[in-house]
């Protein structure tokens, strides 16, 4: 079950993301519910790997304002630092980066299950 506690020790800034959601814990929990199943993941998955820079920053940068809005910081770092690179239309090997973005996802995943 996810948790204040839980989310805090993972590191996100609740306080920030309750401010936001007008200290309605279910009405937080609900939208990172909501952030996790966003199709920007799996939109900017696809984009990288067709090789698709601007789809894949588009994709990038919806995420980060979720993920920033909702201050899921390791998740709004990883997704911000790829958002610009894509901004800087930089032509790397990305997967790295898509690895730990969904390792960080897979993580908060995780506390919404149990």
């Amino acid at each position: 079950m996810l948790t204040i506690e839980k989310l805090n020790e993972y590191g996100a800034n609740t306080t920030e993301g309750l401010e936001r959601c007008m200290g309605n814990e279910a009405f937080y929990f609900r939208l990172i519910g909501m952030a996790l199943m966003d199709v920007n993941f799996n939109n900017l998955k696809m984009s990288l790997e067709g090789g698709d820079l601007d789809a894949a920053f588009e994709a990038s940068h919806a995420l980060k304002g979720v993920l920033g809005n909702l201050a899921l910081t390791p998740l709004y770092e990883k997704s911000s630092e790829i958002c610009e690179l894509l901004r800087a239309r930089t032509e790397m090997d990305y997967s790295p980066l898509l690895e730990e973005l969904f390792l960080r996802k897979a993580a908060l995943d995780d506390m919404l299950a149990e």
